[in-house]
């Protein structure tokens, strides 16, 4: 059973998704900043630097925004060059330009963009410019991605690319035909504001981030949407209802006396799940290292002693951490390379049977994941795709006393006064 509830908040709103009980996902939005992830900009290039071959762009941000080549170059593969010029040849200083945000502003980095554009919409995903049709790769029936791929190539406008999402599967032609037309129309009118808007301006936002998620995430595995606001729920009532009007029966209105989100069970899965050290049902437990360049978890059977043998024991220990390795990167937002250091197994197989379960269990998460395999040293070696801050980075701040290390300083050493 799948379930999203909904708190609105005047400092912050959240929106929770929850698989047979338990926290699956869970977002954050400071109204002050908002996400910019997906917003297009008519940008001005500040500076070109050959060496890098990137480009700071000016897009009316506190930071110049980071374009390298490769977001430059045409997204279609036959248009490409074998060789990749200089950047100095695709742009220059003081050159406007459009581009959309990939990666949100990091610490002391600039958002990331890219000419490459994608506007999502509750079917679909219009590509301007790229020129193909490509169906998700969780929509697994052949015939099926046939199907939709023959619909795709049908409504998608000349030279124009279209991405078909999972939530299309058995939608019928119309469905789609009339996305394509909304999203056809927007990003027109997109066009038409950038031939006379002057640089650095803002041409496209994408919807809010509940708005959005609504999208993303409400489809008939949900079986109801919980929101502790009557206004905001009528509101949202009214997308489902042009997006899926079938559906707006399931849209209900908390009004119990204690939270929301505590009514649930969603803030102490929360908690205990921001915690370094997480106990696994078994006994076993993970302790998660979050660093500047990775995130390193290690394994350990703690409590648990198994009943077969040494083997046996570790093998049920890593399948089971396998597991809710791959729920906690998708609900704490880890973004980056991981590292995980799974107990020594001494047979192949149970190796590869570990594997396996790391990358079935992660084919939940709407983020791109890639389980790159074992290292020498027997580790395993992952990648997920980075878009916006890490979900603790909203939720918790650096301690003032250790400075983020986790460990405090002694204040009284042996033989110091």
């Amino acid at each position: 059973m799948k379930r999203i509830v909904v708190r609105y908040e005047s400092g912050a709103s959240s929106v929770a998704l929850m698989e047979d009980g338990r926290l699956a996902e869970f977002f954050v939005e400071q109204p002050a900043e908002g996400e910019r992830a997906g917003n297009i900009y008519k940008g001005k290039v500040v500076n070109v630097l050959p060496g890098m071959q990137a480009a700071f762009v000016d897009i009316g941000l506190r930071k110049n925004a980071f374009l390298y080549i490769d977001d430059l170059l045409p997204v279609h593969l036959e248009k490409k060059p074998k060789v990749k010029p200089s950047i100095t040849e695709l742009v220059r200083e003081g050159q406007e330009i459009l581009v959309q945000v990939r990666k949100e502003p990091l610490g002391t980095k600039g958002a990331r963009v890219t000419t490459h554009f994608t506007l999502p919409g509750r079917w679909l995903v219009l590509l301007p410019h790229a020129d193909y049709v490509a169906v998700s790769r969780k929509i697994e029936s052949e015939p099926e991605r046939a199907r939709l791929k023959q619909i795709g190539m049908q409504i998608k406008p000349p030279e124009d690319g279209i991405i078909i999402r999972t939530v299309a599967e058995n939608e019928c032609q119309e469905s789609l035909q009339k996305d394509m037309a909304i999203l056809s129309d927007i990003w027109a009118s997109l066009v038409r504001r950038a031939d006379v808007a002057e640089a650095p301006a803002l041409l496209y936002r994408d919807l809010g981030m509940i708005p959005r998620l609504v999208r993303d995430l409400f489809s008939d595995s949900v079986e109801e949407l919980i929101i502790d606001d009557g206004r905001s729920a009528d509101e949202i009532g009214a997308q489902i209802c042009a997006m899926a009007p079938e559906l707006q029966d399931r849209v209900k209105v908390y009004e119990g006396p204690e939270p929301v989100l505590s009514h649930y069970g969603i803030e102490e899965q929360l908690e205990r799940a921001y915690k370094r050290k997480i106990w696994l049902e078994n006994g076993a437990y993970l302790v998660i290292d979050p660093t500047e360049a990775l995130t390193v978890i290690d394994v350990n059977t703690g409590k648990y002693t198994g009943t077969v043998d040494l083997e046996q024991t570790v093998f049920e220990t890593n399948m089971e951490a396998a597991e809710e390795i791959a729920r906690l990167l998708r609900l704490r937002d880890m973004g980056g390379m991981v590292i995980v250091d799974f107990i020594d197994m001494a047979e192949e197989k149970h190796r590869r049977l570990v594997t396996d379960k790391l990358e079935t269990c992660m084919k939940k998460d709407r983020t791109k994941v890639q389980v790159v395999g074992w290292t020498k040293l027997g580790l395993v070696e992952i990648t997920r795709k980075k878009v916006r801050p890490a979900l603790d980075e909203l939720l918790t701040e650096t301690c003032s006393c250790c400075g983020g290390t986790g460990r405090a300083p002694i204040k009284h050493r042996p033989g110091h006064a």
